[in-house]
């Protein structure tokens, strides 16, 4: 919203007051109006939105999954010219069904090909209605915030251990949480200073505290929980990793690239579409701690090498993820979804 707002477009935001997006969107001085999304079949939203869509003369509506898709594929269609729908699909769990996607949304945009593929593999889905969009990264906020201050606690905690892996992710079970623990035990022989940096909150925290105090390893991790911005996190680790076993896309790995520092993923998912073996970073077996001792224990004894790949995965992001070609994209998709629309 903040750069189509900059590029002239008219943008409106409906979200819950008092939600986290709301409290952003104030913050940069975006325009929204108090939805509160209870239920799918929420009349007092569908009107809302509904209202919305009439009063702004709303063009091209953008929803996500669950309330909001049906709140907002009702009120569009109490619309006699109702605007194109786009649903963003950013996870999806089981088979998808094949009217969400060939009726609800006039089209869906998807973070990658592995999330396309996965959408697919029901053959009663039209595979003309998925689309990829790669995510949008503002590469100037990343860097202007990349130069940040952390806080003390954080930054004394630092200036400690050398080197440093950053892993920023939710603390839950696929994002391999458990894999990274275990990789730096055995790493700390060859590197007795290393420092491991979990930044991210969730469900798993206390089960993976107590594995780190399990493997003696109290003094070598840091659990900073939530922190935002990540950037000044990210600016300082010497890799930054993404051990999942299940991700669509992932991001933490492309902040770390836009800002030139060297990462690691699994081999999972949409993360090897993000990082080229041998070329822009490390790319490793998901579950394999074998593997990722070796790769990890290859990334941090190359510097120099690992300085190497993260450049070109620096030019690689500025390529394929700057805002420009994230619009332009999300221009031919809206113009691909009008003439589908005509067509039928």
């Amino acid at each position: 919203m903040t750069v189509l707002r900059e590029r002239g477009a008219d943008c409106w935001l409906a979200c819950p007051a008092g939600s986290g997006i709301a409290a952003e969107a104030t913050r940069r001085g975006l325009d929204w109006q108090p939805v509160g999304f209870r239920n799918s079949l929420d009349f007092w939203s569908v009107g809302k939105v509904r209202a919305l869509l009439i009063r702004q003369r709303i063009e091209v509506a953008f929803c996500h999954s669950g309330h909001d898709a049906n709140v907002l594929g009702i009120a569009a269609r109490l619309i006699r010219n109702r605007p194109l729908i786009l649903r963003v699909r950013t996870y999806q769990p089981g088979q998808a069904r094949a009217r969400a996607f060939n009726v609800w949304a006039d089209r869906t945009l998807v973070p990658s090909n592995y999330m396309r593929d996965r959408i697919l593999a029901n053959p009663a889905i039209d595979s003309a209605r998925i689309a990829v969009l790669r995510p949008l990264l503002p590469l100037e906020t990343l860097r202007t915030e990349a130069l940040q201050s952390l806080p003390h606690p954080v930054a004394a905690w630092l200036a400690k251990h050398s080197p440093v892996i950053v892993h920023a992710a939710m603390l839950r079970s696929e994002k391999g949480h458990r894999l990274a623990l275990s990789a730096i035990a055995r790493l700390r022989e060859n590197f007795p200073q290393i420092g491991y940096v979990s930044a991210g909150s969730g469900p798993k925290e206390k089960e993976l505290r107590g594995y780190a105090e399990q493997l003696d390893l109290s003094d070598s991790v840091l659990f900073t929980g939530f922190l935002s911005p990540v950037a000044p996190l990210l600016a300082r680790a010497s890799l930054v990793i993404m051990p999942s076993k299940y991700e669509p896309l992932g991001q933490a790995q492309l902040e770390a690239l836009a800002l030139g520092i060297p990462v690691a993923v699994s081999d999972v998912g949409g993360l090897p579409e993000t990082v080229i073996p041998n070329h822009t970073g490390w790319v490793i077996p998901s579950d394999d701690l074998n593997a990722w001792v070796a790769g990890l224990h290859e990334a941090l004894s190359n510097p120099r090498e690992a300085k190497t790949r993260a450049e070109a995965g620096r030019r690689s992001v500025e390529a394929h993820y700057a805002p420009e070609t994230h619009l332009a994209t999300l221009e031919r998709e809206i113009q691909l979804a009008r003439e589908t629309r005509r067509r039928h």
